[in-house]
C-alpha cells in the first residue's frame, strides 16, 4: 500500500435544518471527486448546520444519512466523514461517522460540548476518542471545539492524521488557524480542519479557514477564505516518519490520565 493519502476539504455552506437540500448539495458537488482521492471530509452537523432546538427534526434522518454516504463512498472509492444530530435510547449526539462503503469504520461522539452555544444542554458527551486505519494511515477525528483540548487531541505516536470538523464562526477564525497549527507541532502530525463558510440560522458567520498543515505546522494546503470549495491534498507517511525519526519528540512525552 503507497504511503500518500489525498485528502478532499469540503469547505461549504450549509442549508439550515434541511437535511434533504445538504445532501443533495453535497451530491453535486462531490461528483468530481470520483476515482480522485481517498478521504472526503465534510464540515460538522453537514446535513443541518449547528443546530440545537430541532435537533428532533435532524435526528430521524440519521439511516438516510448513513445510507447517502455509503452510497457517495461506493461511487466517488473514497472514505466519506461527517458528523451528524443522532439520537440514541433517547440521548442527543453530535456524532462523527467515517464510511468506507457500506462499512462504518468510525463513530465519534463530540467530547467537548460548546457551552457557549448551549451544546451542553442539548446532546450528551462523547467519552471515548476513536482511530480507524485507511492503508497504513492511522486517523483520529474529532469535532470543532474539541480542538480547543490538547490533552484529549494529544497523540503520543498513536495516529498520523489528526481532523478536526468544524462549524466555527468568523470571530474566532484566529483562534482556528493557530490551534491547527499548534495540534499539528505538538502532536508531529498532519492535521486536517474542515470548516463550513456562510451564514446560519443563528446569523453567525464563518470564514471557513480549512487546511492541512504538516508536522512543522507549515501549511500543506488552504481554501480560499469565505468560498466554497473543494481542496485536495497528497500527504505523505514517508515524510512524517523521517521527520519523527529525526526529531523524535515523542520519546521525552509526559504522559496524561484524561479522567472522564
Amino acid at each position: 500500500m503507497c504511503s500518500m493519502l489525498n485528502v478532499s476539504l469540503i469547505q461549504s455552506e450549509l442549508i439550515w435544518g434541511n437535511v434533504e437540500e445538504n445532501l443533495s448539495h453535497f451530491s453535486q458537488i462531490l461528483k468530481p471527486l470520483k476515482g480522485k482521492t481517498d478521504l472526503i471530509i465534510l464540515p460538522e452537523m453537514f446535513t443541518s448546520g449547528f443546530m440545537m432546538d430541532s435537533k428532533k427534526d435532524i435526528a430521524p434522518y440519521k439511516d438516510d444519512t448513513l445510507k447517502w454516504m455509503a452510497d457517495q463512498s461506493l461511487k466517488l472509492g473514497a472514505v466519506l466523514l461527517g458528523s451528524i444530530i443522532v439520537c440514541i435510547e433517547g440521548h442527543y449526539y453530535n456524532r462523527l461517522y467515517a464510511l468506507d462503503g457500506e462499512k462504518v469504520i468510525c463513530s465519534y461522539d463530540k467530547r467537548h460540548l460548546f457551552r457557549m452555544g448551549q451544546e451542553d444542554q442539548h446532546f450528551t458527551a462523547g467519552e471515548k476518542r476513536e482511530i480507524f486505519t485507511i492503508g497504513k494511515w492511522r486517523i483520529c477525528p474529532l469535532i470543532c471545539y474539541d480542538l480547543r483540548f490538547p490533552v484529549w487531541s494529544r497523540g503520543v505516536n498513536e495516529y498520523d492524521l489528526l481532523i478536526y470538523t468544524a462549524n466555527w464562526p468568523q470571530a474566532r477564525a484566529d483562534v482556528w488557524n493557530t490551534l491547527l497549527k499548534a495540534r499539528a507541532i505538538e502532536n508531529q502530525v498532519f492535521v486536517a480542519g474542515v470548516n463550513r463558510v456562510g451564514e446560519d440560522g443563528m446569523n453567525l458567520k464563518y470564514s471557513g479557514n480549512s487546511a492541512i498543515y504538516d508536522a512543522k505546522g507549515k501549511p500543506v494546503g488552504k481554501c480560499n477564505d469565505f468560498k466554497t470549495e473543494i481542496l485536495t491534498l497528497e500527504l505523505f507517511l514517508s515524510d512524517l516518519k523521517t521527520f519523527r525519526s529525526k526529531f523524535p519528540v515523542h520519546l521525552d512525552a509526559d504522559f496524561f490520565h484524561v479522567k472522564m
